[in-house]
């Protein structure tokens, strides 16, 4: 079976390409740039150039491809906009995959996207899983709300390095969950045909508000957090400010999507249905502790050999001038 991995470069992205190969795939990767992607062919899957917004390059990609697993959204740093990106691009793949007779479409949307249709990357999300359900495309739509990965960035070096933590509006509880985690489940749902024409959510074991993860940070670190509290009403400013230009409304877009996670609302959803169809073990899943754990212990052991290498080297120092 060869997998297409559209969005390899990325967080999630490049761990399903690792996960796929490790199992024993054949596994390509739709990228803009081969020198960004160098560590996906040291790994061992093929790199095939290509970009979901210039469709006639997508035909090349998916040419005896069984499996495309959809990873691939806008990032804040892209010049692109979300619907560019996240539908017309979309779109353009899910027509290609069936013009190509792929057999299986993996699509990674988000958790309640349904329940925000004034967020336009929640409302693209909801109509591209419309959309695919309606192509003919065998599908699975996998929903998660949020990645471990983006916590370290977000707290834990801030916390590390006295920066201030930023907290937007009622911070709501996040289910947050590894990528590795993920992209388990992605290719797993490749072997289970109970998950074929089905959507699931793909959510952590619970949820975490911000105020919870600064704590676990400052008990992990030692040190105490600078909390800086944004107001959702200044958020919706500067979003209505930037919608008027229109170098920013991809910026107004990322902003509306930020009154989700500071909404108060939690983002959860039980995963009983979800491990029992994919028949994968809850006990196997990363914990939060666990992780941010697992990060705080590699960091604090780093900061300890680099404080033990500054003083050897004040103490050879010390010993050389005594002979001068």
């Amino acid at each position: 079976m060869t997998i297409l991995v559209v969005g390899a470069t990325g967080t999630l992205g490049r761990q399903i390409a690792r996960r796929a190969l490790d199992e024993g795939y054949s596994v390509r990767c739709l990228v803009r740039s081969s020198r960004k992607a160098a560590f996906l062919k040291e790994w061992g899957a093929e790199l095939v150039l290509g970009d979901l917004c210039e469709p006639d390059t997508l035909p090349p990609a998916l040419k005896d491809v069984t499996a495309v697993i959809d990873a691939a959204t806008t990032r804040p740093t892209d010049s692109l906009s979300i619907k560019q990106v996240d539908w017309d691009g979309k779109v353009a793949l899910i027509q290609a995959a069936k013009a190509a007779g792929v057999d299986r479409y993996i699509f990674f949307s988000i958790l309640d996207a349904e329940k925000y249709p004034d967020v336009p990357l929640m409302e693209i999300k909801r109509c591209t899983e419309l959309f695919l359900a309606e192509s003919g495309l065998n599908y699975t739509i996998l929903k998660p709300c949020g990645f471990m990965q983006g916590l370290i960035g977000q707290y834990a070096i801030p916390i590390l390095e006295k920066q201030a933590v930023w907290v937007m509006g009622e911070s709501s509880p996040i289910a947050y969950m590894d990528t590795q985690d993920i992209a388990r489940f992605a290719i797993q749902a490749l072997k289970v045909p109970e998950t074929v024409n089905r959507s699931f959510p793909v959510v952590g074991t619970r949820a975490w508000s911000a105020q919870e993860i600064i704590r676990l940070c400052q008990r992990l670190s030692g040190q105490d957090a600078k909390i800086t509290r944004m107001p959702i009403g200044l958020l919706r400013s500067v979003g209505r400010v930037a919608r008027v230009f229109q170098w920013g409304w991809n910026l107004a877009d990322r902003l509306a999507f930020s009154e989700v996670v500071a909404s108060g609302k939690p983002l959860d959803a039980s995963m009983d249905e979800t491990y029992a169809v994919f028949g994968l073990d809850p006990n196997e899943t990363t914990t939060l502790e666990a992780y941010m754990q697992e990060y705080f212990g590699r960091i604090m052991k780093k900061l300890k050999e680099l404080e033990y290498e500054r003083e050897k080297a004040k103490t050879k120092t010390k010993k050389r001038s005594l002979f001068k």
